[in-house]
């Protein structure tokens, strides 16, 4: 057999395995490609396999401001470039369905108008289109979910996933128990938007401290023994509540003791704090001194 047959068979043999293998590749191409949708107000958008959304922000008090705060550079990059102001605080960068701060489904097209040949690109703008609210666009394609979470929570995603930039110390907070959430929304939905209650996972990327629950009944007395400005604080006669309750006392019995310094410290006026702190310093001064 000749060099040259076998080489044409070689080519022969080739090309045709070229060309499936070249097939299946654009069959591939073609089936994960996005698919073009037209909606009736003359916008073409693509329909992505992979969502990209846009967020929400809070500008609570106590965020960073401006550039300072990750929060306002991820929201920024999130923007396309819409002007932020650099003067507000950035705190809490929401992704979610979350009603207080929906995130919604970003659309990839360009804007059209009628012309007299069809649709044609309008001032050749093109680039992304706010879409449903993520709520909406999962309600639509539940399967993203998967059956379980759809049968359990619905057509809401079970966590809300935030960005924190934090420059001050934030308020307490106290999250209800479930069953107490879902009587405070049928109740109050205007201030209690869901009816969730709020186990939380924090997550420190940078240096970050948190203070989360109380310490115990025993500990607390120690530190109620070794401060005495507290007594001033909050009266002598409610420190001398809780140093002689123990655990024998009863759990209802613990808890309005604990319930009624937490609320005399808490509501107590700045003016009184800042005297009982002066006189805190001072000795802590004098016991370093000696």
């Amino acid at each position: 057999m000749s060099t040259e047959f076998v080489d044409d068979v070689s080519y022969l043999t080739l090309l045709p395995i070229s060309l499936i293998f070249v097939v299946i590749c654009l069959f591939s191409l073609l089936t994960k490609k996005s698919k073009a949708i037209m909606a009736v107000n003359g916008v073409f958008w693509n329909e992505e396999k992979l969502q990209r959304l846009k967020c929400s922000v809070k500008n609570y008090d106590w965020g960073k401001i401006g550039s300072d705060s990750e929060v306002y550079r991820l929201y920024s990059a999130n923007s396309e470039g819409n002007k932020l102001d650099p003067h507000k605080p950035y705190a809490e960068f929401w992704m979610g369905t979350h009603e207080s701060g929906s995130s919604h489904v970003v659309k990839k097209g360009k804007v059209l108008a009628n012309g007299n040949n069809g649709f044609v690109v309008l001032n050749g703008r093109c680039g992304d289109l706010q879409g449903d609210t993520l709520k909406s666009w999962i309600e639509k394609n539940p399967n993203v979910l998967g059956q379980k979470v759809v049968e359990k929570w619905g057509y809401e995603l079970p966590f809300l996933f935030k960005v924190l930039s934090v420059a001050k110390t934030l308020s307490i907070q106290a999250h209800p128990c479930k069953e107490l959430a879902e009587k405070l929304h049928i109740k109050d939905p205007s201030v209690y938007k869901d009816d969730n209650h709020k186990p939380e996972m924090a997550l420190a990327i940078t240096k970050f401290e948190i203070l989360c629950g109380f310490v115990g009944l025993e500990d607390l007395q120690k530190i109620l023994k070794g401060v005495p400005e507290i007594s001033q604080l909050v009266g002598a006669a409610v420190v001398d509540q809780v140093l002689n309750i123990n655990a024998e006392d009863g759990e209802d019995a613990v808890k309005a003791a604990l319930k009624q310094l937490f609320t005399l410290i808490m509501s107590a006026s700045e003016n009184v704090i800042a005297e009982v702190l002066l006189q805190l310093i001072s000795r802590l001064k004098k016991k370093d001194e000696v």
